[in-house]
């Protein structure tokens, strides 16, 4: 059975304090929120983090996109600890100090680039019945700085330990020349770098960031409204069959040859598409009960998640995906990107 090592796994992403409380509607009320929906945090929601973090049921997670995903790979394998490393910016205050535990909970060695300018980044999840309303503000995650921390010799050699790369394309806002230096160096020592497309509006709105990562890319992720979006950008046609799109984003110019490209779109209930050689094959998930659903919120991190568990111990793409589904099936069923002590994978 292949094994994994400490840091074989390297994230880097925005990482957000996920701060969940019941509140009721006069809360909502207070701050302009509807009972279901996921907004970026305004001026008028800044006091909002402190209030709900007052409330008298209050749980933290450590959250954000690529950090929800590392941390899911984590809980898959067990053991060792800290296969999975993560990097980003959060603040030098008690949020930060939170989130600090939290990743250490999960055994993630997460090295956070510290400054004083903004707060930690925090997502609130404000619970009214069975709804959520998410409030993120990105606050420290914004202020990701590559010279003084990914160029950093000691935080460059935990990059190189890593066979395994993921990024989310939500850093493409933050820091793309990051992303850059991590994917190059991945590309020039044959070791694989993922990328994910993460929502419609990176594709609309940092497209040419994205092109000049995307030579760089062995293993591109997204979803159905994802893909759709990334291929009208890019000037493909047939932007209503996913397949063809999976074959097109394939096939886009890249940089090491001696890996294909392999392009995974998820659908939510409906089969997962994914590029094996030259051709497109269809994945079915797992079934679940619709009243079993509590939260879908996490499902895409929790499926990438489960799909590195597999890809750092050198695992098929078939296994990859197995361990994707079953990663995002464990997460809808509970409320936030949480699980439970341990997977029941094999």
């Amino acid at each position: 059975m292949p094994t994994t090592s400490e840091n074989a796994l390297f994230g880097m992403g925005n990482p957000l304090l996920d701060i969940s409380a019941v509140v009721d509607k006069d809360f909502l009320d207070k701050y302009g929120l509807k009972p279901n929906d996921q907004i970026l945090a305004e001026d008028k929601h800044k006091a909002m983090f402190d209030e709900i973090a007052k409330k008298s049921k209050v749980e933290y997670h450590a959250g954000g996109s690529t950090q929800n995903s590392v941390k899911i790979a984590q809980w898959m394998i067990q053991k060792p600890h800290k296969v999975a490393t993560f990097f980003g910016c959060i603040g030098s205050d008690r949020f930060g100090e939170i989130l600090k535990q939290k990743a250490e909970e999960a055994h993630v060695d997460a090295h956070y680039y510290q400054q004083t300018d903004e707060p930690t980044g925090t997502c609130a999840a404000c619970i009214t019945g069975d709804n959520r309303s998410l409030v993120a503000n990105l606050a420290a995650a914004n202020c990701y700085d590559k010279e003084k921390h990914l160029d950093l010799e000691s935080n460059w050699d935990l990059v190189e330990k890593a066979r395994v790369y993921y990024i989310a394309g939500f850093f493409l806002t933050v820091s793309p020349e990051s992303i850059l230096k991590v994917a190059k160096h991945a590309s020039e020592n044959n070791k694989i770098f993922g990328l994910n497309l993460s929502a419609p509006f990176i594709s609309q709105f940092f497209k040419d960031d994205m092109m000049e990562v995307m030579p760089y890319v062995d293993i591109l992720f997204g979803n159905e409204t994802e893909a759709a979006t990334f291929a009208r950008e890019q000037g493909f046609e047939e932007t209503g069959d996913i397949a063809a799109i999976a074959r097109w984003a394939q096939a886009l110019p890249k940089v090491n040859q001696r890996r294909p490209r392999t392009v995974v779109f998820t659908q939510g209930r409906d089969d997962t598409v994914a590029t094996v050689g030259e051709k497109v094959t269809m994945f079915p998930v797992l079934d679940i009960d619709q009243n079993d659903i509590v939260d879908t919120n996490g499902a895409g991190d929790a499926f990438v998640g489960g799909f590195l568990s597999e890809l750092v111990q050198e695992r098929p793409l078939e296994e990859c995906i197995r361990a994707g589904h079953y990663a995002a099936n464990v997460i809808i069923r509970r409320a936030g990107c949480t699980f439970p002590e341990k997977p029941n994978f094999r």
